[in-house]
Order: C-alpha cells, then structure tokens, then sequence
C-alpha cells in the first residue's frame, strides 16, 4: 500500500488496480484496501471507493468523527475528483459536459446502463489532454460531478470512446489495447476533517 498523506485524523492510499476497495461476495474476494489498511493502521475505514480496475487516490479516516465529516463531504458533492482516461479513437471537440441518468441493467448485474425515465443523474465534465496515435487514442481529464458505480466508464462509452482495457463496456478490439483499465484517479481535494484546511492528494497516471 502506497501511502500519499497520513496523521491522525486522515490518511490517503494510492490504490493499485486490482485491488478491491471492499470485500465482495466470496472467500476469494476477502483481500482488499479496506482490510488491508484496517490491520496496518487501526481506526481506518472506508469514506468513498474506487472500482477494483480503477487505481489511484482514495481517502479513507481514522476515526468516528473524521468517517462522519468526511461522509458529509461526498455526499454533499463539496468534493473535487479529477481522473485521467486512455479512450479509443479521437473525440471530435476539445472538452464537454455528459449529462446522462444511469441505473443498474438488472438485479445482481454489474453492468450500468442510460435509462432517461429511471436512472439516476449523471454527470461528468471533460477535457481533452492528448490525442495519440498508433492506434488513434484520447486522453481525458474527467470530472465527475456525481458519483455513480461506474459513471466515468459508462459516460466515455456512450460518447464514443470507450476505455482501453474495459472488459465491461468496450468492444473486444478496445479491450485488447491495454492490459489493464486505463482510468486512474490521479487528484482528490477534501476538507481535513479536524483543522478545516484544504487538502489535495494527488497521484500521477500510470499508463
């Protein structure tokens, strides 16, 4: 577990991929960030999570009070969360706004999908930071205003640019183009939850 900020209210992780945030749903999926930093620094738990295939910043507290405030803080969307994402193909416009409703596709099921008349608001601002080629790809900052299971992969998807390494919503030939998911938490800004001061983590992207 890479460390990126602690003391003793507060302490932020720069989470691998592959690494559940939470246990899931069996013995083989035990193993994750929210246990491991439970036996390495007592009191921790989990404020927010991150998907297992998405790395980078994630903040979790230290005690009762600082869980709370924090809590408070994204639910309250006074948060700011900055990704980066390797999509396919070239995006058309330098930046924008996705403002579309999400919901589970059925009880049980991972998948997310745009429903207008059930879903939940979603939206996330985008800007361009690279267009690469060989094969044509864009690199996104994302910024997600809400914080629905999957948004920022189901977003980039319905704009035309799914993730490079989305075994969930990109086509077999996108999957192919990475090893991994490339979506990558790379800033969170909170307020310490204790002294009130601002706090940015950041991590640089991996790929």
């Amino acid at each position: 577990m890479h460390v990126l900020y602690h003391d003793r209210w507060v302490i932020a992780f720069d989470k691998p991929s592959g690494l559940l945030s939470v246990p899931g749903i069996g013995p083989d999926k035990q193993d994750c960030l929210a246990s491991r930093a439970a036996e390495a620094f007592p009191g921790a738990r989990i404020v927010h999570r991150l998907d297992r295939d998405t790395s980078g910043v994630i903040v979790m507290a230290l005690d009762p009070e600082s869980h709370r405030e924090l809590s408070r803080q994204f639910e309250a969307r006074e948060t700011v969360k900055t990704y980066v994402a390797l999509g396919s193909g070239h995006v058309a416009d330098d930046s924008g706004t996705i403002d579309l409703p999400m919901r589970k596709q059925a009880m049980g099921s991972a998948l997310q999908i745009i429903d207008h008349e059930l879903g939940r608001r979603a939206v996330t601002h985008w800007h361009v930071l690279e267009r690469l080629e060989g094969p044509p790809r864009t690199r996104f900052s994302l910024h997600p205003v809400t914080g629905r299971s999957h948004q920022l992969r189901l977003h980039l998807q319905v704009l035309g640019h799914p993730v490079l390494g989305d075994e969930l919503y990109a086509p077999p030939a996108v999957l192919e183009l990475s090893p991994r998911l490339c979506l990558h938490a790379s800033s969170l800004e909170v307020t310490h939850p204790a002294t009130r001061t601002r706090l940015q983590f950041e991590s640089a992207a991996p790929f």
